[in-house]
């Protein structure tokens, strides 16, 4: 585990021995020690023959190779990860921390790496929300029900039982959320809702590539 300096950790070693390129799982929850169930829920696109997972989260308890935040990942070496993937955690942040904790994706990326991101969509959570359907379920996932309030906030069955990680600060439309993106000086992006899902999904490059490219990218790694 590697926490507040910087270094070279085994997955860094193993990439260069095999030529292998390394996705950093931004806020990648808890450890999944058996096989078949890590790669059930290895993110689209990150397959285990080309990529190499470095896993980094806030909470020490989850049991991350490089304990972090978004805002600081000192942990991780400046141009040492070609893509970074992030799941339901820009939420966390306060609105004034979104742009250091996307200055720091930039740092850690490669020249030709890129960032995922997907996070929830308040325009469709705020449709429920406007008939009335604060706390009803939207939809039933494996930690059981989910209301447009946990969307909103944050789990409240996580939050009561005192994991306060969980909690939401911000939130984004698709427009915002790429607006966003452009004004941290990614060069490329591009996203798409999912209103079904209630969430947001987009991508950004660090250095720009032809449309045509983007769309392809954006094919392989969108969900």
């Amino acid at each position: 585990m590697i926490n507040g300096q910087p270094s070279c950790p085994l997955i860094f070693q193993l990439a260069e021995r095999y030529r292998m390129k390394t996705f950093l799982h931004v806020g990648c929850g808890p450890k999944r020690l058996d096989t078949a169930t890590q790669l059930a829920h290895r993110p689209k696109g990150f397959d285990v023959v080309d990529w190499g997972e470095l896993r980094l989260d806030i909470n020490p308890q989850v049991q991350p190779d490089v304990v972090g935040s978004m805002t600081d990942m000192s942990a991780v070496n400046t141009a040492s990860v070609d893509a970074i993937f992030s799941s339901h955690n820009i939420e966390h942040l306060y609105p004034h921390e979104v742009n250091t904790a996307l200055a720091e994706f930039k740092r850690v990326l490669t020249p030709d790496g890129f960032v995922v991101i997907t996070c929830p969509d308040l325009q469709s959570v705020c449709a429920l929300v406007a008939e009335d359907k604060l706390t009803e379920a939207a939809y039933i996932s494996p930690a059981g029900p989910i209301a447009p309030m946990d969307i909103l906030y944050g789990h409240r069955t996580a939050l009561r039982a005192g994991n306060l990680y969980m909690a939401h600060r911000c939130g984004f439309t698709l427009n915002v959320l790429l607006a966003t993106l452009e004004q941290a000086g990614f060069a490329k992006v591009v996203g798409f809702r999912r209103p079904q899902f209630f969430d947001l999904w987009a991508l950004a490059t660090k250095s720009g590539i032809d449309d045509d490219s983007l769309r392809a990218k954006a094919a392989n790694f969108f969900a």
